[in-house]
């Protein structure tokens, strides 16, 4: 663990803040629509893409460029291992606890999918694949959170495959954030389990 000195701290602040930014309201400019009150109310990516698909493409970019933007921003290549994923878990954070949105947010897959876009390139291709695999076979199925699962079981195969080719320390820390992000999607397993 790297020490947490002012100018890391002051670093973690401002992936806070980058990561703060609700795309998913910015998505929605011009249409009249809260999205924290639409649909399942949570300003996220899936939420947007029950109302428009193109805007829903906009609020992806965004949430995912936040998660990536800020890691490649601070990182310098003889980081501490642990200081980029620091980075990214800031902006993830930021993204589900936003100041802009009284402390609310979304639930973070989006934004981690942009860190895990920048840490690991090669990774993520395959987990992208798998979730577009189950969307659309929950879709087919009409899963009523065929989101949640596709997200969820992607973020799952992203952390095998790290602990296969990156080792158990990027395993666990990718298993921390599947952690955060399962704990996010709380609500998500509450409507399976009552299915």
């Amino acid at each position: 663990m790297p020490e947490l000195s002012p100018a890391l701290c002051g670093k973690l602040l401002l992936c806070f803040l980058i990561g703060s930014i609700p795309f998913a309201v910015v998505s929605m400019w011009g249409t009249g629509v809260d999205i924290t009150t639409f649909g399942s109310g949570n300003p996220g990516f899936n939420n947007v893409l029950r109302y428009s698909k193109w805007r829903s493409a906009l609020c992806l970019i965004g949430d995912a460029g936040k998660g990536l933007f800020p890691i490649w921003l601070f990182s310098r290549p003889d980081d501490p291992v642990t200081v980029p994923w620091l980075f990214g878990f800031a902006a993830i954070a930021g993204h589900c606890y936003s100041p802009f949105l009284g402390w609310n947010g979304g639930k973070g897959l989006a934004t981690a999918a942009g860190v895990m876009l920048y840490l690991f390139p090669r990774i993520v291709l395959p987990c992208v694949l798998w979730y577009i695999i189950w969307r659309i076979i929950g879709s087919k199925a009409g899963w009523k959170e065929r989101g949640a699962i596709a997200s969820l079981s992607a973020a799952l195969v992203f952390v095998v495959l790290l602990l296969v080719f990156s080792g158990w320390q990027q395993a666990a820390l990718g298993a921390a954030l599947l952690a955060f992000i399962a704990f996010r999607h709380k609500k998500n397993f509450a409507n399976m389990a009552a299915a």
